[in-house]
């Protein structure tokens, strides 16, 4: 049995009853807190008041961390989640003691946010029923957040899919935002999870009087391996970034060429035109064509057979 409590607009609490255990497990989740809320956890937890500040929603932490506290432990985690077509890291802190666990976030996270809807809504039969283990609960909360992550790299996949077709289809005018925003985005994870791996570990090593030491070590490592399969699918995402960004650049490099090619050609074969046309812009009385001289239509078919003889050349050359 599953029971929910609103405690306050950013407070909800629910307690996981399984008949077989004696005592029940509480999730207190907490959103945007500030100090009205900080002071709800001093007055009915034992919790150091340095991890209760870092648990601010003006405080941010630069990177992952656990603390041991007295009989609990303190995590800083931090998960990529889309923002307005951007990914931000989005950091969530728990307290975590025997039959109780505290995530404090700002709301962004859907994966949590949507976990915590479906455990309330006894919609999914979860590990953490079962054991009534806030070591559990902390597990099956990473393994949500972990999968969500999967799912931003196969977003990430698919744009890649895209801008590859828009460089071979010549569409090169948005490919290169395109390319600096997926780069953006693929460092973003890559810096956010680079040391879920190391934090997992850590985990694996908790001790639970309801769960198996080894059914701990087993799952912790099994989520130490998707960080490990993030990191290295987030890796290949960023080779494959930056050889389109290559092949984008060569393909532009050429259409300038060719660009150039053509206009050298152009301006080539322009000039004896110009040479001619400049003979009858002379200032001279009579004028060359009124002269009609055999000196005049000389000059016209050396400038004609030039023009043919350059044409004939370039075409040679296969440069037309």
């Amino acid at each position: 049995m599953k029971t929910f409590e609103k405690i306050s607009k950013k407070i909800s609490k629910l307690m996981i009853d399984n008949p077989k255990i004696k005592k029940d497990l509480s999730w207190y989740n907490i959103v945007n807190p500030e100090k009205k809320e900080i002071n709800f956890l001093k007055e009915n937890f034992n919790f150091s008041e340095k991890h209760l500040d870092l648990s601010l929603t003006t405080t941010i932490a630069q990177r992952p961390a656990i603390y041991k506290g007295d009989d609990y432990l303190f995590i800083i985690l931090h998960f990529p989640i889309m923002v307005n077509g951007k990914i931000e890291p989005g950091e969530i802190e728990f307290f975590m003691s025997h039959k109780l666990l505290i995530t404090l976030h700002n709301g962004k996270i859907e994966a949590l946010n949507n976990f915590f809807k479906k455990l309330s809504e006894d919609k999914i039969f979860s590990e953490t029923y079962k054991y009534e283990s806030s070591t559990i609960l902390l597990y099956e909360i990473l393994e949500a957040l972990i999968s969500d992550s999967f799912k931003l790299l196969d977003e990430n996949n698919i744009e890649i899919t895209k801008v590859e077709n828009d460089i071979f289809a010549s569409k090169q005018k948005p490919i290169t935002e395109k390319l600096l925003t997926l780069k953006r985005s693929i460092i973003n994870i890559r810096r956010i999870v680079q040391n879920h791996k190391n934090i997992m570990k850590k985990l694996s090593e908790m001790k639970s009087s309801l769960v198996p030491q080894e059914q701990i070590r087993s799952y912790y490592d099994t989520l130490a391996e998707h960080s490990q399969r993030i990191w290295e699918f987030s890796e290949i995402q960023k080779e494959i970034i930056e050889s389109l960004h290559q092949t984008s650049e060569s393909i532009t490099s050429y259409r300038i060429n060719n660009i150039m090619k053509t206009l050298t050609v152009v301006s080539v074969l322009i000039m004896p035109l110009n040479l001619f046309v400049n003979l009858f812009g002379m200032n001279v009385d009579p004028s060359p064509m009124q002269a009609n001289t055999p000196l005049f239509i000389n000059i016209i078919l050396t400038i004609t057979i030039m023009a043919i003889f350059f044409l004939m050349l370039f075409k040679r050359k296969k440069w037309l």
